[in-house]
């Protein structure tokens, strides 16, 4: 890929470094997202889960990190005692079809997803995507 594929020198290394990691994925999760509802500091919106529910994402600003909501993603037994430590974000933005990676720790679990990212944050209230990838390793 080009660096003018990405939508930043951050999403270049990081897209670059999963490629790398591609043996560690324990799981990965594609998101549709048909809108944001814009709160005061952070966005929500609701996403099906793979058993046709749905589930509560909420974007907000601060120290990056990710917190899983289990029912979307398809955790192995192993893996559950191990915990995937890094949760890598990708999302394609709509306007130019630049790529924007981003390497989250897991800091926890919840009954919805909760990310802290304040890059996605800012191009959640733009609506600049519409899908967003998850791959947990």
């Amino acid at each position: 890929m080009k660096n003018d594929d990405f939508f930043d020198e951050t999403s270049k290394t990081v897209y670059n470094q999963l490629a790398k990691t591609n043996l560690s994925v324990c799981s990965g999760v594609m998101l549709n997202i048909e809108r944001f509802e814009i709160a005061s500091r952070y966005v929500t919106a609701k996403v099906q889960n793979r058993y046709g529910e749905d589930v509560n994402i909420n974007i907000q600003g601060g120290r990056p990190g990710i917190e899983i909501q289990e029912s979307l993603f398809k955790i192995k037994e192993k893996e559950k005692r191990e915990n995937p430590s890094y949760a890598y974000l990708i999302t394609r933005l709509i306007q130019n079809a630049k790529i924007l990676a981003r390497k989250l720790p897991i800091v926890g679990r919840r009954y919805w997803l909760l990310i802290y990212e304040d890059t996605l944050l800012e191009l959640s209230v733009k609506d600049a995507y519409d899908e967003l990838e998850i791959v947990l390793v």
